[in-house]
């Protein structure tokens, strides 16, 4: 489905519009300020149709590969999503939803190992897990999907106000021979494959 922004965006963005009318009246620098902070809301929260691969499992988010770690025999792929990246995030590869866990805690820099203990969503496949992890300024995780949903390779399953990380932790099943992507890679979601398995 096409549409320019994640869902919920308006109400962000919309007082920061209306409020910088009448605020430029009286101080215009101040308004335009207030102006410009409701259009950096609006290009935070874009949404992009993206061409899906038909196989292999996709970026779930747009930006950095920050992370490729093992823990206990599984690959962990982590993508840093910095201010001026795409924050909505999609499933890597077709499935049913088995479960969602909100997980509260801290908000630290998304891209420092502190951030394991961040705000985070788990999104559960039967085989393996996507992690969606609030950082130092995102405030708002927003699940798209829940509990048995079924999804295709690169549906939007929720977005991240404003940040931060989203891992992938993969099926022992995957190595690293199968990965197609490194730390300091640029990727893209719905569109790169991360693994070719």
């Amino acid at each position: 489905m096409s549409r320019w922004f994640a869902p919920g965006t308006w109400w962000y963005a919309f007082p920061l519009l209306v409020a910088a009318g009448p605020v430029m009246w009286v101080w215009p620098s101040v308004g335009a300020g207030v102006a410009l902070a409701g259009i950096a809301v609006l290009f935070f929260h874009r949404d992009p149709d993206r061409e899906i691969p038909e196989a292999g499992y996709v970026s779930p988010a747009d930006g950095t590969v920050s992370v490729v770690r093992e823990e206990d025999g599984r690959l962990r792929v982590g993508v840093f999503m910095n201010v001026y990246h795409v924050h909505v995030n999609r499933a890597p590869t077709p499935g049913t939803i088995q479960d969602t866990t909100h997980v509260p805690g801290a908000h630290r820099p998304a891209f420092s190992k502190e951030s394991d203990r961040n705000e985070r969503l788990h999104v559960d496949f039967p085989e393996y897990r996507v992690t969606l992890i609030a950082g130092a300024f995102a405030r708002r995780i927003h699940p798209h999907v829940e509990t048995g949903d079924a999804v295709e390779r690169g549906e939007r399953i929720g977005h991240i106000s404003f940040g931060s990380r989203v891992d992938v932790l993969f099926p022992p099943s995957v190595t690293r021979s199968d990965l197609a992507v490194e730390r300091g890679d640029s990727v893209r979601a719905g569109e790169t494959v991360l693994a070719n398995a």
